[in-house]
């Protein structure tokens, strides 16, 4: 097959995901390990479009507060993972979390992200506690949750007490490739099986994977890509991998801002209301990631409410983009930036349009 041959094969796969919003596996494949950069930016033509026409050029702004960087789990990729005794550990007590929240507010944030690692300490009393404050606190926001797999029970007790969204990233759909990224006590079918609970509960969901991670195939990609059309999630976080040196995966290669970016607008195409960040993670190993994530096809960015503080100390991976800004500085100048390329930030919840 010519280079132009492949190229017109993927375009054709591009234009049939855009009119159909469906691929079989194979064809997943295909349109992923045989990209090119031609075929690139006649996708993220396509996701722009079909963004605006659902969200036109809002920007969604999540306040995220990283609340405690302790976690019961071992994942052989993540800098907070039980084993780095060099991590400085904290946690945020319920009173810096509502002062974060109150900063958060008075910026124009209404959705609050509460992410943590697994942490006993946070039991589903003390959770409920800090999300029934937040909820009588501010109730025209939207609280989201991501700490993890927790039991059926624990999802809906933090439910009831007044949580509207769960943000959980299956990481990767193969159960091999799961296997080679944790350690043996935990399964990709477990964790599978938490999204589906927190759907049934009546969570707003959000998944997601990374991308170039060690070992992963465009197979694992074409996986991944049917996993979400099957779960139908509210919202999709991908971000690429990037190494940190206290982990069993620090001399790996990381993922790439061109895959991603490219991932980014397939999602785009194949779930056309979902809410889709430009993530952190992209924004630290590409100067211009977030913009290039927002022009082919993301409406979401998550800006930093933590106290300045403890930014540093929250490392899933190495050069986390964690600035020393103020959040109303940090803001002030993301809203520059999207503006350059035309869009603009907007104060809203910004539910998913598909729920």
């Amino acid at each position: 097959m010519t280079p132009n041959d492949r190229e017109q094969k993927v375009t054709a796969l591009i234009d049939k995901l855009c009119l159909t919003r469906k691929l079989k596996r194979s064809e997943w494949v295909t349109i992923i390990r045989e990209r090119t950069p031609a075929a690139a930016e006649h996708l993220f033509e396509l996701a722009r479009a079909v963004r605006i026409h659902h969200y036109g050029h809002d920007i969604y702004i999540r306040g995220l507060i990283e609340f405690t960087n302790y976690c019961r789990n071992d994942c052989y990729y993540c800098g907070i993972r039980k084993s780095n005794a060099n991590a400085l550990r904290y946690r945020l007590s319920k009173e810096d979390i509502l002062t974060c929240c109150e900063e958060g507010y008075r910026l124009g944030f209404r959705t609050f992200v509460l992410q943590g690692g697994e942490d006993g300490w946070f039991t589903d009393e003390r959770l409920c506690d800090i999300v029934s404050s937040i909820r009588a606190q501010f109730p025209d926001c939207a609280i989201t949750l991501s700490v993890g797999e927790r039991s059926y029970d624990s999802y809906k007790r933090l439910y009831d007490a007044g949580a509207d969204r769960y943000l959980l990233r299956h990481e990767t759909y193969d159960e091999k490739h799961y296997g080679r990224l944790h350690p043996p006590q935990l399964s990709a079918s477990h964790r599978k099986q938490c999204l589906w609970n927190l759907k049934k509960i009546g969570y707003q969901v959000g998944t997601g994977f990374m991308v170039g991670s060690p070992y992963q195939t465009p197979e694992n990609l074409a996986d991944d890509m049917l996993f979400l059309a099957k779960l139908n999630p509210q919202m999709v976080g991908i971000g690429p991998f990037i190494p940190h040196h206290e982990t069993p995966f620090a001399r790996m290669p990381g993922g790439t801002a061109e895959l991603t970016v490219y991932m980014l607008g397939l999602i785009r195409l194949l779930l056309p209301r979902v809410l889709l960040p430009a993530t952190t993670a992209l924004g630290t190993i590409a100067e211009d990631g977030r913009e290039k994530g927002i022009l082919a096809g993301a409406n979401v960015i998550m800006p930093n409410l933590s106290p300045a503080q403890v930014r540093k100390k929250y490392l899933l991976y190495d050069n986390k983009l964690c600035t020393g800004d103020e959040a109303a500085e940090s803001l002030n100048h993301l809203r520059e930036r999207m503006e350059k390329i035309g869009y603009h930030i907007t104060v809203s919840r910004g539910d998913s349009l598909n729920i």
